[in-house]
């Protein structure tokens, strides 16, 4: 790679990373905060996993990377390799030999479900991201139609030729719910939620 080539591919990166800080600058206070609070949900939610579960998630998190499935081809390359010249008695024989017939199929099925764990690790991530962009935008539609209610509410008391009344409904309606509060409560009745076994 030349230089120049280095030189612009930096330019660019960096004119991604400015593009990135100020759409984030950009970005209106509430969404920013229904960020935080996702986020809090999720650090508190990782924090009360075991650590056997952690271990777990590491490995797995390990073994579906695609410098994995990269690994296990370079090995089994060099595996092949060295067996031919085991073959050729260039090298001494004194490592398992690779044989195409008893061997095979396995290091097939391995490379399979490395790939198929790569698949489902990257499916996960995005289906991942799409939900949190989901419950971004319903918390955002959620805000803006609390603030339309509110005004609408302002609009009919300062308006001399409607009548003023009190509307218990819209009054509770135009009020924002706060996310941290429903993670609250739903964690609450997870927590105190007893399974209940049918009678026969």
């Amino acid at each position: 790679m030349s230089m120049k080539t280095h030189k612009k591919e930096a330019i660019e990166a960096q004119a991604d990373r400015d593009s990135l800080v100020e759409a984030i600058e950009n970005l209106p206070e509430q969404v920013i905060k229904n960020f935080e609070t996702i986020d809090r949900h999720q650090y508190r939610h990782q924090q009360k996993a075991t650590a056997d579960r952690r271990i777990l998630n590491r490995i797995a998190a390990v073994f579906g990377r695609p410098q994995f499935l990269y690994f296990q081809i370079v090995f089994f390359a060099i595996w092949i390799g060295c067996t031919n010249l085991a073959e050729r008695n260039i090298i001494t024989k004194n490592f398992p030999l690779f044989d195409l017939h008893l061997h095979g199929l396995e290091i097939a099925s391995l490379l399979i479900s490395t790939e198929v764990l790569i698949d489902q690790n990257h499916q996960q991530k995005l289906n991942k991201e799409q939900s949190r962009l989901m419950l971004q935008l319903n918390l955002l539609t959620e805000q803006k139609i609390a603030k339309l209610i509110s005004l609408v509410e302002e609009l009919r008391t300062d308006l001399p030729n409607v009548k003023n009344r009190d509307d218990l409904e819209a009054e509770v309606m135009q009020q924002s719910i706060d996310p941290q509060a429903i993670l609250e409560v739903l964690q609450h009745h997870s927590a105190h939620l007893t399974p209940t076994t049918s009678e026969s």
